[in-house]
């Protein structure tokens, strides 16, 4: 993992190494992961596409963190995506696919629409199995978490505790909707936030300024028409937290191209990081002639 301090606080990110517009010719892949979720949600997806293309993963202030943040960062959605901003900027990232996934895809709803350099260093995006619309916090998953969310970071730790047992993991209110295969992942996840009292008051934030305004995501959707370059949509067919007739809307918006993938829940780079790998390279590649 490399790091980089930016005005919010220190991110660790994973590189593949490459030039500012990628290895053989690609274009770099930027990696967005979601809630208490770090980048090695990423790994399989990474594997499957570092011959070819530089991918870069953050670690984004979302519960999974290792390096608390400062005081006063805007730990808000908004906040977070202009923290991508200026992750994009301070690397010189330029022609980006900017991928993401459950939360990480609502990142990139809003800094899509949020015009500015975050944005112009975008060349195309995919969105897959998010937030989107109404659905925001999603899910029982996403409701218990904004919940748990009030709080106080001490308690909000104490009711945290329970997620060391794969039985609670595994529950639909946890990550037993989210991903089929990924157990071992998700009991790495919560280390941070089980162990660390800075990290569960980040958490803490994050999950307030989540349940503060829940039509975050339905006024970003107003803008996604603006943007105008190449867009994939990726969506679990079997997804139990993001409705797939959102992954159909969000295409229509974006003028992209709708892929479908069986056999997964929410999280398809865990259950299905193959295909999901194939359809982002194949897109990215594709993206860039257009």
């Amino acid at each position: 993992m490399t790091q980089i301090e930016l005005s919010a606080g220190t991110i660790e990110y994973q590189d593949t190494g490459g030039t500012a517009t990628g290895t053989s010719g690609g274009p770099v892949i930027v990696l967005l992961h979601g809630l208490m979720m770090d980048a090695t949600l990423w790994d399989g997806v990474i594997a499957e596409l570092s011959a070819g293309y530089r991918c870069v993963a953050p670690t984004l202030p979302f519960g999974a963190h290792r390096h608390a943040m400062h005081a006063d960062a805007d730990l808000s959605l908004p906040g977070i995506a202009r923290l991508v901003a200026e992750f994009l900027d301070r690397l010189d990232l330029a022609d980006v696919t900017l991928v993401g996934n459950d939360t990480g895809g609502a990142l990139v709803q809003l800094l899509i629409g949020g015009g500015g350099d975050g944005a112009a260093r975008v060349g195309r995006v995919v969105l897959a199995s998010c937030d989107a619309f109404d659905n925001f916090p999603p899910g029982l998953t996403g409701k218990t978490l904004v919940l748990a969310g009030k709080l106080s970071p001490g308690m909000f730790g104490v009711f945290m505790q329970q997620m060391r047992l794969r039985a609670v993991r595994r529950l639909p209110v946890a990550f037993g909707w989210l991903t089929k295969r990924g157990d071992a992942a998700t009991a790495r996840w919560m280390k941070p936030v089980l162990t660390s009292a800075p990290i569960r008051r980040d958490t803490v934030r994050v999950l307030r300024a989540a349940g503060a305004d829940r039509k975050l995501l339905v006024k970003a959707a107003e803008h996604l028409t603006e943007f105008g370059r190449p867009a994939l949509v990726v969506w679990a067919i079997g997804d139990r937290v993001m409705p797939p007739e959102h992954g159909r809307r969000l295409a229509e918006l974006l003028g992209g191209r709708l892929v479908e993938v069986p056999d997964s829940y929410t999280l398809v780079p865990l259950d299905q990081p193959s295909q999901l790998a194939q359809a982002i390279g194949e897109f990215a590649v594709a993206g860039k002639l257009t």
